[in-house]
């Protein structure tokens, strides 16, 4: 079995498992979104929106967070992790839209990249779930399950992305990211599944009987 035949087994069982998908973040805007994306960097889902849901309905431009200021913007996100580095990234970066971007969400890679704290993980977040652009983040869960499946080497997240995008139709992109990310979260755990006992793993290699040692990210 190639790897496009197992991309094909994959893209249809997460087609039927997972036929609608919600995105995880909570936000109120693109904007909002960003400073999501940027705090789950090392934290839960579950960790940010528990502590934005009492931000955002408040402050959601860069002009309130502006005004906050660095030390206030630090107590409001003090329960997530390296909330210091953070903090200060959301005060600068906010600085940046308001000067050159009058406040908007920049809406290209090479712009979002640019700004502190956004990487090039956040930027395709940010491009695929705010505004729609054909992307394919990687993160943890989507590097380790590529390997699992066969469908990259595992080398790192750039490869994988690039392994990922040419397997998988475009159009497929900005859902399938977020499917393959609750289906590791569900059922091709790291310390549970171990590329041998989920369906997805267990049809792309039935004969597999070793745990798959995965590369991290």
């Amino acid at each position: 079995m190639n790897e496009s035949i197992r991309a094909k087994i994959v893209l249809k069982s997460l087609n039927k498992i997972y036929p609608k998908i919600n995105v995880p973040l909570k936000s109120r805007n693109v904007f909002t979104l960003l400073i999501s994306v940027l705090l789950s960097a090392q934290c839960t889902d579950v960790n940010v929106n528990n502590v934005t849901k009492n931000i955002y309905p408040k402050y959601y431009k860069p002009f309130h967070f502006l005004k906050l200021g660095r030390k206030r913007i630090e107590k409001l996100i003090k329960k997530i992790g390296i909330f210091r580095i953070k903090a200060k990234s959301i005060y600068n970066l906010s600085k940046i839209l308001i000067k050159d971007y009058n406040g908007k969400v920049p809406k290209t890679f090479e712009e979002l990249e640019k700004l502190p704290g956004v990487g090039h993980k956040t930027a395709s977040v940010v491009m695929s779930q705010g505004f729609g652009y054909p992307a394919f983040p990687i993160d943890t869960h989507i590097h380790r399950l590529a390997q699992r499946w066969g469908l990259t080497n595992g080398k790192n997240v750039v490869q994988t992305e690039k392994d990922l995008k040419r397997l998988f139709p475009k159009k497929s992109w900005n859902k399938l990211h977020l499917q393959i990310i609750y289906y590791g979260r569900e059922y091709c755990k790291a310390r549970d599944c171990y590329g041998i006992t989920c369906k997805i793993c267990t049809t792309c290699y039935p004969k597999r009987k070793k745990p798959v040692i995965t590369k991290k990210a």
